[in-house]
Formats: C-alpha cells, structure tokens, sequence
C-alpha cells in the first residue's frame, strides 16, 4: 500500500443533504481546496452520489467513498492524497432499530498515511429514549474498533459538545441530549486512546462553535455548539499548523446548518487562521440571550 506524505488539509462539513448544497460545496472545494474531505448527512443513496457528484468530483481530482441509506443519513470521504482500504461502518457497530439494521454513519479509509473516519454519530433524540442508549452503544463499539489510535482521525458530527465551553448558554440544555455526562463520558474515551480534539487543543479559551440552528438570529448573534470534531491521533496531531471553523460556508444563500472544520497538517496555507472564520460581527454576550431550543417541553 503506497502512502502519500506531506502537508495535508482535512476538512470535515454535515452538509445536511448535498444534493441541495451542491451549489455551495463545489465553490468551497474550488475556494479551501481540501485534500481531504469527509461529509456527512448526504441523505442519497450511493448511486444517486456518485450520479450528481462524480464528474464535478473527478474533475478536481477526488477518489469518492460513500455509504448511503437514500433519504436518511449518509457519509462520505473524498480524497485527493490516495483512498484505500475503504470500510464501512465499523467492526462491532450496532444498528437501529434492531441490531441488525446498520445505518449509514461511518466511512473510514487510508488517506496520505492516515486512517480517516467520517462519522455521523446518531443524535440520541432524548435521554430517556433507546435512541440514547443507541448512541452509547455506537460510540462505545467505535472507540473499540480504533486499531491504531496514533495514525487515527475521526472526522465528523460527534452530536456531542464536549464542554459547556461549547454551547452559547449550558443553561439552555439542561435535560438535553449532546450535554449528558455519559454522552461527555463516551467522548472522553477518545481522548483516553490518545485521541485529541486538535481545535480545542489550538484554542482553549475561544468561543467556538460549529452549528447554529436555522431560525432566525441564531446564527447571527452567534448562539451555537461545537458538535462537529476532528480528533487527531498523535501522528497528526503533533503536525497541526491550523484548525479552524470555516464559518463563512455558514453565511449566505441555502446553507447547511454546520460549518466546515478544517485542519491542516505540515503547512498552512492561509496561515494560522482561527478560530472562527471570519468571526462573528455581533455575538450575543455570554448568558445575555436566553433561548428555548424547539424541542424544550413547555
């Protein structure tokens, strides 16, 4: 198996269906030029993928992997620095709703000398639903299946903030998921293996966030999470020259509810850029902006 080595940027984006953001991807990649990319929530199947995709794909040099479900979940890895060794899902993943039901949230290949995940991890809908204890059991079967955690990247929607540095008001989550401590519990695992959370690592103390939902004013007064997470295995980690949230991908006409994250490895091309880019004009202050979010029982 021949490895491309070099300076490398990795970019991971929930593009919350591609086939309405086709329009804003091809642009990004033509933009960020990412060397590797990992998306998810494509809601095609991979036929329907690879017939919007290919060409416009082909044309600026990517190797595609997907795995698909139609309209439903979907991840994808493309790649420019070499895709081999392709699985989908991993060894142990559970499915829903019945075990033998696998959906489509995980890809991983070998990417420039790297094992690189793109992850949709399921929401957990309520933490009193088996929707829950599916997101447990998937993550804890994930952090398992990590065979070599130093040459390991997982990319993608974690569902989780791994702080209450992470959200725009911890106050406004309580009873939640993404913010339960055996949901932080199970993230944690990572960072046990070894694994680290290369923006968080780059800015410790910013306020960070990555999704924002689409009603109005919450993207604009910056009221949002960090759920979407490149954790890096020592052999990248320790050639982080950025890692940075493309918030720029948020603005503008039909975009996905998540920015892209974007790591760069050996070189930075623009620079040590970060965290949030281009930051936001008019946050609201922390704790000013008391929010229900839609799914708070009245």
């Amino acid at each position: 198996m021949s490895y491309y080595r070099g300076p490398m940027r990795v970019a991971t984006w929930n593009v919350n269906s591609v086939k309405q953001r086709i329009p804003r991807l091809l642009p990004w990649l033509d933009e960020r030029r990412p060397d590797v990319v990992c998306l998810q929530e494509t809601k095609l199947s991979d036929d329907a993928f690879h017939e919007v995709l290919g060409a416009d794909l082909a044309e600026r040099g990517y190797e595609i992997a997907h795995a698909g479900q139609g309209q439903w979940n979907g991840v994808a890895l493309l790649s420019r620095v070499g895709l081999e060794d392709v699985r989908v899902g991993f060894a142990g993943m559970p499915g829903y709703p019945t075990p033998e039901t696998l959906e489509a949230r995980a890809i991983s290949a070998v990417c420039g000398g790297l094992r690189i995940h793109s992850l949709y991890v399921p929401n957990g809908r309520s933490p009193d639903s088996d929707h829950y204890t599916y997101k447990l059991e998937w993550l804890a079967a994930l952090a398992k299946a990590v065979a070599d955690p130093s040459t390991t990247l997982l990319c993608g929607d974690m569902n989780i903030a791994p702080a209450d540095a992470d959200l725009f008001d911890p106050d406004a989550f309580a009873g939640h998921t993404h913010v339960t401590p055996p949901e932080r519990a199970a993230l944690a695992e990572f960072a046990a293996l070894g694994l680290r959370d290369v923006v968080r690592d780059r800015w410790p103390d910013d306020r960070v966030f990555s999704y924002w939902d689409y009603r109005a004013g919450m993207f604009h007064k910056d009221l949002g999470m960090r759920i979407d997470l490149i954790l890096a295995g020592e052999s990248a980690a320790g050639r982080v020259e950025a890692a940075w949230i493309d918030r720029k991908a948020r603005k503008g006409s039909k975009p996905s509810d998540h920015a892209p994250v974007i790591v760069d490895l050996d070189e930075a091309p623009d620079g040590d850029i970060g965290p949030v880019v281009p930051p936001p004009s008019n946050p609201a202050k922390p704790g000013g902006a008391k929010v229900k979010l839609p799914q708070t029982p009245e």
